[in-house]
């Protein structure tokens, strides 16, 4: 029976009380997250011996989330991804949202959504134990135009899927979008060279030397960034490519193969070593950032005191895409009143469907 707990985290800058929620599928998955930033701090799934452990990095105290990281585990708002310089126009006015990344806004500005505290409301079912996160963001909050009202849905069910429901409503014409900011590491070594990874697109979009997405889409053939079918990830990022030497690795945008609005599609598949893990990300969003982790270089230990290794995780990031090619970095999803932005992601296990698998649960929190 899924099952779903708060406990205290402590207080973020001193003064708001931060809950930690676990989800429990009553099969083996657990998944812990902080009403800070929506942060999904830890989600543990057994391999196929039935052993649990983590799947994604996590930091070890409500300090290390408040101070100065890489949006580990955050819901990050209003805008993924970068909007170049900073600026963008929107029903001929101009915004400008502070910069945070050489120059240009990176995931909505210094003070997005990964450092807001989000009300929660945690419920179960027969089947499924959930956690509802809201947020608020007035009117001019880091310079978005219109006040937004957003939604965040944890949903943990039996069968180990873990699924994040985003929803948004505007009072104005404004620019979302929304995404987690896990990063990932199936197996039980410390980087994920090892680890072999495909992509469900036939094309991606370069950048420029500010990490800023140019279009038009480049197809992925012949190049490093053809992963439509398994490649092991070292592999790839030894390639002497132009695009992985700007960018120290992957961090780049995959168009993702076309489906009906709204629909499900796989966009991603992961897999650890000798595939004691595997992970396939679902999503209805057009597009998905890769992001192989170069710069946590020792900078960052997970929750269990160990320090990162260069390729440490690998982050898969579902989003909207970037105008191409005459706006390179511009937005593009334009949410307008009485207008609603819905889209679902979900991180789904396929190896816990093995017939072989005797899962262990975790642990009581």
């Amino acid at each position: 029976m899924p099952t779903v707990h708060r406990k205290p985290f402590g207080r973020a800058h001193g003064q708001s009380e931060i809950d930690l929620w676990t989800l429990d599928s009553g099969t083996g998955v657990r998944a812990e997250i902080l009403t800070y930033g929506g942060v999904l701090h830890s989600l543990t799934v057994p391999d196929t011996a039935g052993s649990p452990g983590p799947v994604v990095r996590s930091l070890p105290a409500l300090d290390d989330y408040t101070d100065k990281n890489p949006y580990f585990g955050a819901v990050v708002g209003r805008y993924a991804n970068r909007i170049a310089h900073g600026r963008f126009t929107l029903d001929g006015a101009t915004h400008h949202i502070p910069a945070n990344d050489r120059g240009h806004a990176l995931h909505g500005g210094p003070d997005g959504f990964h450092t807001k505290v989000w009300d929660a409301t945690g419920d179960r079912t027969g089947t499924a134990a959930v956690l509802r996160l809201t947020l608020h963001s007035p009117d001019g909050d880091m310079g978005f135009p219109g006040a937004l009202d957003v939604t965040a849905t944890y949903t943990l069910d039996t069968s180990g899927t873990l699924a994040v429901d985003y929803r948004a409503v505007t009072d104005r014409p404004t620019v979302v979008n929304l995404t987690n900011h896990s990063y990932l590491n199936l197996g039980h070594d410390d980087d994920v060279l090892g680890h072999t990874l495909q992509v469900d697109a036939d094309a991606y979009l370069p950048i420029d030397p500010g990490s800023i997405p140019e279009g038009p889409p480049a197809p992925v053939a012949g190049t490093p960034f053809d992963l439509t079918a398994p490649r092991r990830i070292g592999e790839r990022l030894d390639h002497p490519d132009a695009q992985l030497r700007r960018a120290g690795g992957f961090d780049h945008c995959w168009v993702l193969r076309p489906a009906a609005p709204g629909t499900l599609r796989r966009a991603a598949r992961l897999s650890a070593p000798g595939e004691v893990r595997t992970l396939e990300l679902w999503t209805t969003e057009p597009g998905v950032q890769v992001y192989t982790a170069n710069q946590l270089d020792g900078a960052f230990t997970d929750g269990s005191g160990r320090r990162h290794r260069r390729h440490g995780s690998l982050c898969l990031e579902t989003q909207h895409l970037p105008d191409s090619p005459n706006r390179p970095g511009h937005p593009t999803t334009v949410l307008r009143p009485g207008e609603t932005l819905r889209s679902r992601t979900e991180w789904r296990f396929p190896h816990l469907r093995a017939a072989d698998i005797r899962l262990r649960p975790p642990t009581a929190p």
